[in-house]
């Protein structure tokens, strides 16, 4: 765009502004061309996301996906996505990073705390409120 912006005409401050613009988010603005793959457009991304809320609510048998969705939706996305790119056995399983895993778990089951908490809230709110109280005093 940079090489033609002399025949642009009335829209050259207009491609100067988006040079500009994409110039600041260069390093990250095409990084799903770096990686095998990966959903090129919102679309294709969108459509990620609904094959993984597809498959949830016929396993489920819901009309909705399920509220685990919301707290470990990042892993199931990854692990739906990874396993239609590639077929896993046992082998490729036992070379996880112990470490990393149960750092990964350790978030997820914060997640699920909080969530649970929500619940409890909704649920009873002067009952929640009041055993806050009570721990704090």
């Amino acid at each position: 765009m940079s090489s033609q912006l002399q025949k642009a005409g009335t829209l050259s401050t207009a491609i100067d502004n988006f040079i500009k613009t994409t110039h600041n988010y260069w390093s990250g603005l095409f990084h799903c061309y770096e990686i095998e793959g990966f959903p090129r457009t919102n679309n294709d991304l969108e459509h990620a996301f609904g094959m993984l809320r597809h498959h949830q609510r016929r396993c489920t048998g819901r009309k909705v996906a399920p509220s685990s969705l919301v707290i470990r939706g990042s892993v199931k996305l990854a692990c739906a996505i990874a396993t239609k790119l590639h077929s896993f056995t046992a082998s490729d399983l036992a070379q996880v990073d112990i470490h990393t895993w149960l750092k990964l778990r350790s978030q997820l089951q914060k997640h699920h705390k909080a969530r649970i908490e929500q619940y409890r809230f909704r649920r009873d709110p002067k009952g929640y409120l009041a055993n806050l109280e009570s721990r704090l005093l």
